[in-house]
């Protein structure tokens, strides 16, 4: 049977951050950190349950670039049409 250690709260921040936003993956980054696959599916597990879902998450964000991208297509058009009144 495994030790059991306590990991501080800014380690696993770090290790969270590394596989949800870097990418990195969760057996990769339990081995350089010594813990078990297992715990970081855990903690991830119970940050999902009080987010909402990465696939969610990406949904929203390419749905925010494309409108970003659309208010500042039309505010070129705008800019231009005005441009060509005076």
């Amino acid at each position: 049977m495994g030790t059991f250690k306590i990991i501080p709260k800014e380690v696993k921040e770090q290790i969270l951050h590394r596989v949800k936003v870097d990418g990195i993956s969760v057996p990769q980054v339990a081995k350089e950190h010594g813990i078990s696959d297992k715990t970081i599916y855990t903690w991830l597990k119970k940050d999902i349950s009080n987010n909402v879902s990465f696939s969610e998450y990406n949904y929203y964000r390419n749905k925010t670039k494309l409108l970003y991208e659309l208010v500042g297509k039309l505010t070129f058009e705008l800019e231009r049409r005005t441009f060509k009144k005076n």
